[in-house]
């Protein structure tokens, strides 16, 4: 608890949105390393592409026409239903309902984003529409908040 203790004494009472690190733009540790595939992909091998990229989330479609999203809690739940995971591909099972946020957005603003609606990523968008030019995850967020 000690270490909650120091956020805490840190933050000194109330907390307020953009007051420390909330206020620091996305762009500014969302990185290129966008994992992408395409939806004929089977789930078998984009659980391989996951583990090889060492992320949690794979971009359905292309970086400028994106479609869904397929993440690491989707294809544990293809397991756990006994999916055929070689014939049964990432476009049967991609999330489509997306959550986009602009390079510009704010630490906080993604954060309560995430936290209403229950995600661990949220893409971010580039100057077209459905044109991805990052994913942040709840791990960059709390990078952000603790550096």
């Amino acid at each position: 608890m000690e270490a909650m203790s120091e956020i805490d004494d840190d933050i000194d009472g109330e907390w307020e949105p953009g007051r420390t690190r909330g206020g620091q733009m996305v762009e500014s540790f969302v990185g290129d390393a966008v994992t992408i595939v395409e939806p004929t992909v089977s789930i078998r091998e984009a659980a391989r592409r996951l583990d090889e990229a060492d992320t949690g989330l794979l971009v359905v479609g292309t970086k400028t026409s994106v479609q869904g999203v397929v993440s690491e809690r989707d294809i544990v739940r293809c397991v756990a239903q006994g999916v055929d995971l070689d014939a049964t591909t990432v476009g049967a099972v991609e999330s489509e309902d997306l959550k986009w946020a602009t390079r510009d957005a704010t630490v906080a603003e993604v954060v309560e984003e995430m936290m209403e609606h229950y995600l661990r990523h949220v893409l971010i968008a580039g100057d077209e529409p459905a044109h991805v030019v990052g994913v942040v995850s709840m791990r960059d967020l709390m990078a952000a908040y603790l550096t």
